[in-house]
């Protein structure tokens, strides 16, 4: 390959990468909003039980509804930022494109087979809850409970996104020699 030619490649897929990560942080900025209305409903909650002894079913299960909205559409964007737990005890004595091959064969052999899996199961899931319109057990609980199931289809696509960056990035730096713009971010060291 070109010198050329792999520079123009390798800016391409650093723009796809770029391009899914804007939108993952936009998805994150909206994913903030279900963490914080999951304090104030649970707040809700417990304050109306014991000061007014009144229990609604609906706003426990909305808490538990947001708080789970929050981490299925919140993954893609902690994987973006490096959040997810890493055993890396011979990762971070790599150079680029050893990092880059670990990044690029575990997004394909190890994320993209369980995505698949979680593809498959949830959309089975996600579809026999909508076919009949399953609801709360409780008389007074949420009705669309396939509204709550769906967020499984999301954290695949929001995650299997996350990974095409990765691969992409990956693929930058082991094709066409791109300036390793971290495959994925390292936190820093706790202090």
């Amino acid at each position: 390959m070109s010198e050329r030619g792999g520079s123009d490649l390798g800016a391409m897929l650093e723009a796809a990468a770029s391009g899914i990560d804007r939108f993952t942080e936009a998805v994150g900025r909206v994913v903030a909003w279900f963490t914080f209305a999951t304090v104030v409903v649970c707040f809700a909650t417990v304050y109306l039980r014991y000061v007014f002894h009144v229990g609604e079913i609906w706003l426990q299960e909305l808490y538990a509804w947001t708080h789970v909205a929050a981490i299925t559409l919140g993954a893609g964007y902690v994987l973006m930022k490096g959040g997810f737990v890493r055993v890396d005890l011979l990762y971070a004595r790599f150079g680029p494109r050893g990092k880059a091959l670990v990044e690029l064969f575990g997004t394909l052999f190890l994320m993209a087979p369980f995505l698949a899996m979680m593809a498959v199961s949830g959309w089975s899931f996600f579809h026999t809850s909508y076919v009949m319109n399953e609801a709360s057990q409780w008389e007074n609980g949420l009705r669309a409970l396939w509204l709550l199931k769906s967020t499984l289809l999301f954290f695949v696509l929001t995650v299997g996104l996350q990974g095409v960056a990765i691969i992409a990035r990956a693929l930058a730096v082991l094709l066409c020699h791109q300036p390793s713009h971290a495959v994925v971010p390292a936190l820093p060291d706790a202090p």
